[in-house]
């Protein structure tokens, strides 16, 4: 069963209802024969009754497991993970930007304050557990007129005590699920920031790759050029058609698009940036990549079931789980009586001097118990079951997703170090053919259109290998991202109307 069984022994055999009907009546009012002694008795014996039967509920816990989990991944690294992944490439342009947006993400830090919400909203329910005291106080002067003005002050001072008896551990649930909510609102914060770090660490190699493709592009459109001047040399001279002329003039306007397209995709880039490092877009101080890293070694994995301990949004899947778990105590505690005590405490007079000669002391204690709500509570105890049982298959999800990532990222990142390797291949032949048919057309034994043909091969795989690189950084990053692992977060106290939209200290 998901949801808490309620378990009754022999000895418990009455009912809420039942218990309901128990009552107090006073002394005075009992039969000649029933001394006030006894009366006394019967109290004491209904309130250990109450106890007793508070002892007999219990709410069975269950320890949610997992789906099957495989023994181990498919590929094991030597270098250790370190929760700061980034520091692994050695790219203090990477860390500058990393740092500014665990210090400054908007989201990151409505992250953490929710946090700060949940927090708040444990140690309020918390307090329940607690008596609470209240003083009051009262100074009143009255007037009455008749054939003269005589005037009486009242003065009046008092202490009011309340405490609910937690007989079924309705306040003990409600606090647990508050705190758990607390643990789940922390372990959030984690996943944001884990996420933040990951997009910028993608963002910032996309950055990267965009900038050498400017480069690539550049020089491309160069040679390009240099061969339109060969071209048009030999049409002045009457050894090629003005088509191939044409051609390679439409071959550098092909340069001229992709510039722009880069263009492009580099303003959408840095403007996401900025968004993420909490800072206005089109800012001047913005960093830069300067170049592709290359990856460190294939960090280790560790086992599948590793994972549940180290990767945040499950830990708070299993939270959320727990909290829903504790609610479903709560609603079933709430099918019993509740019993409170109060006390209070009060003294007055006319002059100041007599407040403390006069005191009225009372003390009082409430049963409550439930006979017919329509079903209210029990529906009630129904919702919170069908929420702790989607919690479960939620937390199910969520690990069955986590394994999936990881693997995932190993084997995109294993096919794609092999990629690179065909496109390097690749790239050499492309190269050597563009040479020999280039000094055949020179020799007049080969078109242009073969020309063209292997040139633009050749700059195409250029351009392939480029994007295939930053792709395998991106991989790696995603599985840095998948692994987990808490991140240290700077201290995140932002004050009002203190918030920065700029970067300082840019300087490498």
């Amino acid at each position: 069963m998901l949801s808490h069984i309620i378990e009754t022994g022999p000895e418990c055999a009455r009912t809420d209802q039942e218990i309901s009907k128990l009552s107090v009546q006073p002394a005075w009012e009992h039969k000649d024969e029933i001394t006030y002694m006894n009366w006394r008795l019967n109290q004491i014996i209904l309130f250990a009754l109450i106890i007793m039967l508070s002892s007999c509920v219990q709410v069975a816990q269950r320890d949610p497991k997992p789906p099957d989990l495989p023994a181990q991944f498919s590929q094991q690294g030597e270098e250790t993970l370190l929760p700061d992944w980034w520091l692994t490439f050695n790219d203090a342009g990477l860390t500058r930007a990393i740092d500014t947006a665990l210090a400054g993400n908007l989201d990151l830090l409505a992250a953490h304050d929710r946090l700060m919400q949940a927090e708040a909203v444990a140690r309020r329910v918390g307090a329940a557990k607690y008596p609470e005291l209240d003083g009051r106080g009262l100074a009143r002067e009255t007037w009455t007129t008749r054939e003269e003005t005589d005037s009486t002050t009242n003065l009046t001072l008092g202490l009011a005590a309340s405490y609910e008896v937690d007989l079924w551990g309705r306040v003990r649930s409600r606090t647990e699920a508050a705190v758990l909510d607390a643990e789940t609102r922390e372990a959030d914060l984690q996943t944001v920031a884990i996420t933040i770090t990951s997009e910028i660490g993608s963002i910032w190699y996309q950055i990267a790759e965009i900038i050498k493709e400017q480069e690539l592009v550049l020089e491309q459109r160069l040679l390009n050029e240099k061969i339109l001047e060969i071209i048009t040399a030999q049409f002045r001279a009457g050894q090629v058609g003005v088509a191939d002329v044409m051609q390679q003039k439409q071959l550098i306007e092909g340069n001229n698009g992709e510039l722009i397209v880069l263009k492009v995709r580099l303003f959408n880039l840095e403007q996401r940036l900025a968004i993420l490092l909490g800072v206005m877009p089109g800012s001047t101080s913005l960093p830069r990549p300067n170049n592709l890293v290359e990856l460190p070694p294939l960090p280790t994995t560790g086992l599948p079931v590793e994972l549940l301990a180290k990767r945040p949004d499950i830990q708070s899947a299993y939270l959320a789980l727990l909290a829903s778990d504790q609610r479903v105590a709560e609603a079933v505690a709430n099918k019993f009586p509740t019993l409170s005590l109060s006390a209070d405490v009060s003294t007055g007079g006319e002059q100041a001097s007599d407040i403390f000669n006069n005191w009225i002391t009372s003390l009082a204690a409430n049963l409550v118990g439930p006979i017919f709500d329509g079903g209210f509570r029990q529906a009630e105890v129904d919702r919170t079951q069908a929420v702790a049982s989607e919690s479960f298959h939620q937390y199910g999800q969520t690990v069955l997703e986590a394994i999936s990532e990881v693997e995932t990222a190993l084997i995109l990142e294993q096919e794609q170090k092999q990629l690179i390797e065909n496109l390097k291949i690749r790239l050499d032949l492309a190269q050597a053919t563009v040479e020999r048919v280039g000094d055949r057309y020179r020799q007049g034994a080969q078109d242009y259109q073969r020309v063209l043909t292997a040139l633009l091969s050749f700059q195409g795989l250029q351009t392939e290998l480029l994007r295939a690189r930053q792709e395998l950084i991106d991989f790696r990053i995603g599985l840095y991202r998948s692994l987990g692992g808490r991140i240290d977060l700077p201290e995140m106290t932002l004050a009002a109307g203190q918030i920065s939209y700029g970067i300082s200290d840019q300087e490498d």
